[in-house]
């Protein structure tokens, strides 16, 4: 059968993806993803990049059964960097922060003006702090929940100043308001006060920004719906 459907985490990325002719899907592992973008017309090629020579072996072995091999390349290596030509739209999804705006930075000259499609499992603010230095600007954002709370974060090159505010909760999440923030944002607020508790009897100096962080969830998460 030539479809299937995608987690709710995977379809918060699909729809943040415009219909292009060239997608990457960095650190591709099974190839779900990128094999649902060709089915649905989303992309017209895919590139399945990944580190690991296994989990592009699942992604061919997925193409090929969907008989999506005329359309689908594979790139083994270090990122954007195994790429072989600028992808219109890149995804780079299920990682930390900051690794991904590693990724990001390290291959700057292969992506160009892409629009960057990002999941980060941890460190959102971090993210974002390096995306605004690198010279991205943050276009869309979505929380998701798939079993745990996600965001997914798309940019691509432009000017942006954002405050701490913005870095730790999201530009355009709290431009959008909403359930999923309110929902995410009690999700935040229990694991920063965790965090805060644990800094504080430690005597780590990052408890100041804990405590502002866990501060800024939970005055979202009294929000009142729009």
């Amino acid at each position: 059968m030539r479809t299937y459907t995608l987690d709710a985490r995977l379809q918060a990325i699909e729809a943040m993806i415009p219909r292009c002719d060239l997608v990457a899907d960095i650190g591709c592992d099974h190839g779900r993803l990128g094999a649902k973008l060709l089915l649905d017309g989303r992309a017209r090629r895919v590139a399945f990049a990944d580190i690991s020579a296994p989990s592009l072996d699942k992604a061919r072995a997925l193409t090929g059964r969907l008989g999506l091999e005329a359309q689908a390349a594979f790139f083994a290596g270090d990122g954007a960097l195994a790429l072989r030509e600028t992808p219109d739209c890149a995804v780079i999804a299920g990682m930390g922060g900051e690794t991904i705006a590693g990724i990001v930075e390290a291959g700057r000259a292969v992506l160009r003006d892409a629009l960057v499609v990002m999941q980060p499992n941890v460190a959102q603010y971090e993210l974002r702090l390096r995306l605004m230095r690198l010279g991205y600007r943050i276009e869309d954002e979505k929380a998701v929940r798939a079993g745990r709370w996600y965001t997914v974060i798309a940019a691509r090159p432009g000017a942006a100043a954002y405050d701490e505010r913005e870095l730790m909760i999201g530009p355009v999440l709290l431009k959008k308001r909403g359930e999923a923030l309110r929902g995410y944002a009690a999700f935040r607020a229990r694991v920063a006060e965790k965090a805060l508790l644990g800094a504080r009897e430690g005597g780590d100096p990052a408890a100041g920004l804990l405590a502002r962080e866990y501060d800024m969830w939970k005055e979202i998460e009294r929000w009142p719906l729009p």
